[in-house]
Formats: structure tokens, sequence, C-alpha cells
């Protein structure tokens, strides 16, 4: 029996739009552009002091998002080493080495996927200062 062509986690913060987490399409999995908004609609690596100054910390916002990534490729069994590409959207290109240095944790250049990074006006939240989405290649079991 062979996985759903669409996955939306449960824990996850739901698509705010008509599109999955995830769509399977023979031995490629398709993650949608992910950010670090969680479950509750509240944003990792953006905090808000006692004035109501926001504070950003695109290190917090990458891991999330890279995670948020990883849990949604497990949930079609799959893992971050099974990613082929990933396209990043920075808000700032001034996070760039902040965003690549964490990048890092995760991937290397001997084993990481092929990658672009681009500089984009704004993403759906004020509060947002990365998305990426990915291409994963996991054949499914025999």
């Amino acid at each position: 029996m062979s996985a759903p062509a669409t996955v939306v986690l449960p824990g996850k913060a739901r698509p705010r739009g008509a599109y999955p987490h995830l769509r399977r399409a023979g031995p490629f999995l398709f993650v949608s552009g992910t950010s670090s908004r969680r479950a509750d609609n509240s944003i990792a690596g953006a905090t808000a002091d006692a004035m109501g100054t926001v504070h950003f910390d695109i290190r917090e916002q990458t891991r999330a998002v890279i995670e948020n990534i990883r849990d949604i490729l497990a949930g079609a069994g799959a893992g971050l080493g099974d990613v082929v590409e990933l396209c990043t959207y920075l808000v700032d290109m001034g996070d760039f080495a902040a965003y690549n240095a964490t990048y890092a944790e995760y991937f290397s250049v001997d084993t990481g996927p092929a990658r672009t990074t681009v500089a984009v006006h704004q993403l759906p939240h004020p509060h947002l200062r990365i998305e990426i989405k990915a291409v994963a290649y996991k054949p499914e079991p025999a």
C-alpha cells in the first residue's frame, strides 16, 4: 500500500492556504514553504519586550524551520538526509551569515542538499524572517 500523496501533520502549524505540508510524487517528497510558526501560531525566534518592541533571532528561527521540515519529512518516513534540494527565503540578507552557520549544524557540503538562498520583500507574517521549501528523494518501500 502506498503512502498518502499529501500530508498535513497534526501538532504542526496548519497551512495558511489550500496546500499540504508535504506532497509525494513518485520517489520525491515536496515540502511546502515552512516557517518557524508553531501549532499555536506563535513564532519561534520572535519575542516582544515589555515595551512591545519585537526582537528577532534568526538562529532560533532557522533551527525551528529545519526541525519543522525534519518532522514533516518524518511523517512520510524520510529525514533530513533524504533532502536533495532546498530553497531559502530571507527577509534580510544581513541574516545570511547567522542563517548559514545554523544551517551547517544540520547539513554539510559533503552530504547536504543543493541550495538556493534569495532575499524577499516579506513573508506571510511580519515576525517571520525565514522560510524554506525542500525536495527530498525517498522511494517508497517495495
